[in-house]
């Protein structure tokens, strides 16, 4: 259950305690707040466990060019470090780290892998049953792992064939599209959660976790059938932070190693994985024709840019040059 957060005391009193609180009253996303937890307390040992009000521009320059130096980060590992630290010292202390000049990482902008249609196909077709669906939701819908894992059931509209992604990356709401082809299989995944949450309910269960301060507002939502998963665990669970037995969704580590298993069984060997799904969504998009403002739409890039590297992919074969050794023989 580590989508769900940590509870802290009422009155928090440690350090990090008092630094989530400050997080999620910031409204940052609960992935956010456990990288920049993450990276705090790396910057916090790095200093031999000084407390990090004591520190400042010198300390914080010296930990960041350390990862650029000695541990050779990448440019966007560096970056994450300086956000989380800038956040600490700018929003928690309200002081300014603007001066602050850096060895930067160099920027290396990778293309992404992709499956062509038949790789990704002959991966789905080594799942079965609901990791099956939600690897072609992966690919049908450009899905993000844990948006497809996190999916309850009043996010599917089959009426729009639509999907509402709800706080994705960034905590921001989207819409992307169902596919069609889908319906039937999505249908009974439905009555699968219809019959197991009324079991639940009956065996004194069916409760799930809500986010922020839904419980409290809408006190029955929680055992509500529109409020559960779509894809729930197998088993009920015991949620350490609150005490309660409910039943959570299936876990990301869990699909990621069935599809790596899939992935070796339909002999491909790229380096590939859940998220090689969505990267392959958006190409074949774009292959098909359709502008790239729809497709960023799809995805949730805050930024054209970050879609635009998919045009990169379709380019990769050399930009449609045709090699000298496919020319036709000259008589």
């Amino acid at each position: 259950m580590k989508d769900i957060p940590a509870a802290v005391p009422e009155s928090p009193v440690r350090f990090f305690d008092k630094l989530r609180v400050f997080i999620r009253t910031e409204g940052l996303a609960y992935k956010t707040e456990q990288t920049y937890i993450q990276w705090i307390r790396r910057f916090i040992l790095f200093h031999n466990k000084r407390h990090p009000e004591e520190m400042g521009v010198v300390e914080v320059k010296a930990f960041l060019d350390y990862l650029v130096v000695s541990r050779n980060v990448a440019a966007n590992t560096q970056r994450t470090a300086l956000n989380a630290l800038v956040f600490l010292y700018k929003r928690f202390f309200n002081r300014d780290l603007s001066d602050i000049k850096i060895v930067r990482a160099k920027k290396q902008r990778r293309v992404p892998t992709v499956f062509s249609h038949q790789e990704a196909m002959a991966v789905i077709n080594q799942l079965d049953g609901t990791y099956q669906l939600i690897v072609q939701m992966l690919y049908g819908c450009g899905l993000r792992i844990n948006e497809a894992l996190r999916l309850r059931i009043q996010d599917i509209d089959f009426d729009m064939s639509m999907i509402v992604v709800r706080a994705g990356k960034g905590n921001k709401d989207r819409r992307t599209l169902l596919p069609e082809s889908l319906f039937t299989a999505l249908a009974l995944q439905l009555d699968y959660v219809r019959n197991l949450h009324r079991f639940d309910i009956g065996n004194g269960h069916g409760a799930v976790y809500l986010p922020y301060a839904l419980s409290r507002k809408y006190p029955n939502a929680a055992t509500d059938l529109s409020w559960q998963y779509l894809f729930p665990a197998e088993n009920i669970s015991l949620d350490p932070r609150s005490n309660t037995l409910r039943r959570h969704h299936i876990m990301d580590n869990t699909l990621q190693r069935h599809v790596k298993l899939a992935i070796q069984h339909a002999g491909i060997f790229k380096k590939s994985g859940c998220h090689t799904f969505r990267h392959s969504f958006a190409t074949r998009l774009l292959e098909h024709g359709y502008d790239i403002r729809t497709i960023q739409e799809l995805l949730g890039h805050t930024d054209v840019s970050t879609t635009e590297i998919y045009t990169h992919v379709l380019n990769r074969g050399g930009r449609g040059v045709v090699s000298p050794l496919d020319f036709p023989s000259m008589a």
